[in-house]
């Protein structure tokens, strides 16, 4: 869970040059946003996290920016050089000037380099409302291109601006920018588009029966019952005592977190006592209904969740303790949990690297996987997708903390997963997006682990903006809701009442639930006895019913490993 949020200190803001000279800014194609394309452009899901020699083209050929007109003699490689200026507001002619269009969402991409160090560059898209929207932030060096993808929504049409800040004393050069607009409509087809490939998959079932024959005219009705995608929601410790808490989760949900009953603080909270009661039948109670579970968490780096006998230990007594925890806690549940958070929000804080040195985390991770092999072992992070203003967790930032732990000698090999807290206000969805094409470049899986929406006016449409977004991403592979239901009062998001009745939150998770295990309705086999569609990935129970039939046939599929089933009526 978070507890704070970066802030991003403005030193300087640019000034556009072109070739080395004041020029034009780019402006919008007004031809092309007068007229909408007749043909919806794709979405471009790819990402670079490498710093190259050259820039690559830009992505969707620039989208609405085109050059602004050059000087006739071109030098510096034809690079749009942004020169760092000392001002209080952005200097003239230091913007570029787009025209914006209505409830419109833009993806923005560029390509970065300063003359000199290291530093934060952070892209400002101003919108026609006058909003300052963050489209993204990302560390640029110099020698070499580093590419930024973000983006922002526009909910006025009317003239905006694209500008650029960095927190260091250099030159700043961007080339390949592109700004690419989509309507709400594009943006929900590019996710239909994706659910489709991701999501589901094309099958083909033929009824046969007791001799042989095919059944035309079958009529079957299909039931998800097990698998799927993993969609899941934080437990507490409540659920124990309380039916109608168990009956509610357990009839929606196929993975659940702990949400404090696992962490140190709860199992160990005065040194050598520890207490593991709780989290044991939490943990059975999700197997009695075959919910797989996460481990949250193995260790917190935030030093104000140790226990004060943690904070007082030596170096020596901190190791002791450390080990023990891991044999204890990681041993215990072996074999029996799908992940650990084995460091929680390790890119804000740094508790143990600090007492330890550099390479403590990527040693934790060592240990683990030793103690036990089967799960997949995650850093849970904040505001690496939710707050782009927040410096510490970028994408790029968890990434290179990530290679840290991977290339630490005996690590190479260990299974490893981004943890992606997910807790919103307002969500840039576009920057979403465009973060996660780029954790997604790391090449393991993807999940959204605590999700939930600060409470206002707008809470149910941002949550599921935020869960479709998540559900149709290629690299998210699971889902899970932080609305630990607490008798008092909840973390941040409540889904039902005290009696556990829906509140619209919860309502609209239905929905989604609803949605993502819909199957067709009146389904027949056709004159070949075959029945083929498009289904959502899981175990389905397919019930057939046929006039030469004396009792239905009831068979379970796995869709996951096979798109081809036959039915066979028994002798």
């Amino acid at each position: 869970m978070k507890d704070c949020t970066g802030k991003f200190v403005l030193l300087l803001f640019v000034v556009l040059l072109f070739e080395g000279c004041l020029a034009k800014s780019y402006k919008s194609d007004k031809s092309e946003k007068s007229e909408k394309s007749d043909k919806s452009v794709t979405y471009d899901y790819s990402a670079n996290i490498e710093c190259e020699k050259e820039p690559p083209k830009p992505l969707y050929g620039g989208g609405i920016l085109t050059s602004a007109e050059a000087p006739a003699t071109v030098s510096a490689g034809g690079k749009k050089l942004l020169m760092a200026k000392s001002k209080s507001a952005p200097a003239k002619g230091s913007t570029l000037k787009v025209e914006l269009e209505k409830d419109t969402h833009y993806a923005l991409s560029a390509w970065l380099q300063l003359s000199k160090s290291t530093g934060d560059v952070r892209a400002i898209l101003v919108t026609p409302d006058g909003n300052f929207n963050t489209a993204g932030m990302i560390v640029v060096q110099s020698g070499c291109w580093t590419m930024l993808k973000g983006g922002a929504t526009s909910v006025a049409a009317g003239k905006g601006e694209l500008f650029f800040e960095t927190n260091v004393t250099a030159e700043l050069m961007v080339d390949s920018m592109a700004l690419q607009p989509f309507s709400f409509e594009e943006w929900q087809s590019h996710r239909d588009e994706s659910i489709a490939k991701e999501r589901k998959k094309k099958v083909k079932i033929t009824v046969h029966d007791s001799d042989g024959n095919v059944l035309p005219d079958a009529e079957l009705s299909l039931e998800r019952v097990a698998k799927g995608f993993p969609l899941g929601n934080a437990m507490t410790k409540e659920i124990l005592d309380i039916p109608e808490y168990e009956k509610w989760f357990t009839s929606r949900f196929t993975v659940a977190t702990m949400e404090n009953e696992m962490k140190w603080y709860s199992t160990e909270y005065d040194q050598n006592q520890e207490l593991y009661e709780i989290p044991d039948k939490m943990l059975a109670l999700a197997e009695k209904y075959n919910i797989s579970v996460r481990g949250h968490n193995v260790f917190w780096d935030d030093q104000s969740k140790q226990m004060d006998w943690v904070s007082k230990l030596s170096v020596p007594q901190l190791k002791k303790a450390m080990a023990k925890r891991l044999k204890n806690v990681v041993s215990r549940y072996a074999g029996k949990l799908i992940h650990w958070d084995v460091l929680n929000e390790n890119l804000h804080y740094s508790f143990f690297e600090d007492k330890l040195g550099k390479d403590a985390s990527a040693e934790v991770f060592k240990e683990v996987a030793k103690l036990d092999d089967k799960p997949i072992l995650f850093m849970n992070e904040y505001n690496t997708i939710e707050e782009p203003n927040d410096a510490a967790p970028l994408p790029t930032k968890y990434l290179a903390k990530l290679k840290q732990i991977q290339s630490y000698p005996g690590n190479s090999k260990l299974k490893y997963g981004i943890g992606l807290e997910s807790h919103f206000d307002t969500p840039n969805i576009p920057y979403v997006r465009s973060s996660l094409d780029t954790l997604a470049m790391a090449k393991v899986p993807i999940w959204l682990t605590e999700i939930d929406v600060k409470k206002g006016p707008k809470q149910v449409e941002y949550l599921e903006e935020v869960m479709r977004e998540g559900f149709a991403h290629p690299g998210v592979k699971g889902i899970v809701l932080w609305g630990a239901w607490h008798a008092k009062e909840c973390y941040v998001m409540c889904l039902t009442d005290k009696n556990f009745k829906n509140l619209p939150v919860g309502d609209i998770v239905d929905k989604l639930i609803a949605e993502w295990k819909a199957v067709p309705k009146d389904a027949k086999t056709d004159d070949k006895g075959v029945f083929e569609a498009e289904l959502f990935h899981g175990e389905y129970n397919v019930t057939v019913k046929h006039k030469s039939l004396k009792d239905p046939i009831v068979h379970t599929v796995n869709l996951d490993s096979k798109s081809e089933v036959t039915i066979k009526a028994k002798e």
